[in-house]
């Protein structure tokens, strides 16, 4: 009769989960450990709480989209495909859509569908979930042996960790599987976020809430005077500063913000030239020339924003609008192609939607997903110093990682 492999899985995530699955199909005895009394909980969250699980694209797009060491991925992507994953789900009874950005959601919009899901697929191919903290990895002769919980001592052949970063840590995310790598002289790379909020040097209190549609946000970077991001979409303004699509994907492109390193440009009407874009000034003033200039610019700008904007031209907002010269003409023009913020710094990684950082790829098999200095302990998900844009892409890593450490871990004799 065949030895049935027993295999601990640390964190009922999206990797975790995936991992527990892939580990039972290919003929493991899975358990997984969460301390949290449910599983998903950061899942149950992401994207706005509709959960964008994939991007539709190829496995060579999908690797051009990894910020953090894509090539380490080219395995774990070939092994479990974006197309492999909207598979997964439409099997398990979940519907997709594709909508702009080739993002991948649940038709219902519902993330606790995904959620949900999953843990159907994990309970209905014999994992067992155990609400328990792990504390420590047990290892002799740098081979996995066990675990050790909050609750007692385990012998299993294999363990995977799969316990996330440490943005979000009300979820759980709070760094427990850095510190059981670290523990076992695992390198741990610094850990930073990424795909966060922007913090500016100017007030934006009077406008948080202002929501920006079919802009174009750009980053300069003032050491080496270049443009770093550029991309048109969403975004919005808050109490300390900017944040949504666009500003999320930008902080990507960024890193050891220091004062004046970085600028950011808010282009309000991309569509237009400067030429263009003057013409319909000069039309829109000659209907109001004896209006106020505060009172003029309701058809190019939400209104809550407007003292913002009027404030950076320097033009005094009760200048009637047959007196504006044509050099303040200019400076509105600009501003409304160009509105420029002074970055600060980002947001707490608390904030993050995924950690940059994590086990460095040159500690793990990338074939495997197995560590090279332990026999037996796997890693997948965010861990992993791996990261990538928004779009569906940090998902797929946990998917694509976890099915072949799950596989991995019940194959190996």
């Amino acid at each position: 009769m065949d030895y049935i492999k027993k295999i601990a899985i640390v964190g009922a995530g999206p990797a975790g989960m995936m991992a527990g699955i892939y580990a039972s199909l290919n003929g493991g005895k899975v358990t997984i450990f969460e301390k949290n009394d449910r599983v998903g909980k950061k899942l149950a969250i992401t994207g706005k709480g509709r959960c964008n699980v994939t991007n539709d694209c190829t496995n060579d797009e999908f690797l051009k989209n990894v910020i953090s060491n894509p090539k380490f991925l080219y395995a774990s992507i070939n092994n479990f495909s974006t197309e492999d994953t909207r598979s997964f789900f439409e099997g398990l009874g979940v519907p997709l859509k594709t909508e702009r950005g080739r993002r991948v959601f649940p038709v219902s919009d519902k993330a606790m569908d995904i959620v949900l899901a999953l843990k159907r697929a994990v309970l209905d191919y014999g994992c067992e979930i155990k609400n328990e903290k792990v504390v420590s990895l047990l290892v002799k002769e740098n081979r996995i042996e066990g675990i050790k919980t909050s609750r007692g001592v385990y012998e299993f052949d294999s363990v995977i960790l799969a316990t996330g970063g440490i943005s979000y840590p009300l979820t759980g995310s709070d760094g427990d599987g850095f510190r059981l790598a670290r523990e076992n002289g695992i390198e741990v790379t610094d850990l930073v976020p990424s795909l966060v909020p922007l913090e500016t040097i100017e007030d934006t209190t009077e406008i948080m809430g202002v929501s920006l549609k079919n802009v174009t946000l750009r980053i300069r970077d003032n050491q080496k005077s270049k443009i770093i991001f550029e991309e048109m979409g969403e975004m919005l303004f808050t109490h300390f500063g900017i944040s949504g699509p666009l500003v999320l994907s930008a902080s990507c492109h960024m890193s050891g913000i220091e004062k004046g390193k970085y600028t950011a440009f808010i282009d309000f009407k991309p569509a237009l030239d400067e030429k263009t874009l003057d013409t319909r000034l000069l039309s829109d003033f000659s209907k109001q020339l004896n209006k106020d200039f505060q009172n003029c610019l309701g058809g190019l700008l939400p209104s809550k924003i407007i003292p913002f904007i009027v404030e950076k031209t320097k033009i005094p907002p009760t200048t009637k609008v047959n007196e504006i010269t044509k050099a303040q003409r200019q400076c509105l023009l600009s501003t409304l192609k160009g509105l420029s913020l002074e970055i600060k710094g980002f947001r707490p990684i608390k904030e993050a939607i995924v950690t940059r950082g994590g086990v460095s790829v040159k500690e793990i098999v990338p074939s495997t997903m197995e560590s090279k200095k332990i026999k037996r302990l796997y890693f997948a998900g965010e861990i992993i110093d791996v990261d990538a844009y928004t779009g569906g892409y940090n998902l797929q890593i946990a998917f694509s990682t976890g099915a072949l450490a799950g596989a991995s871990s019940a194959r190996q004799l």
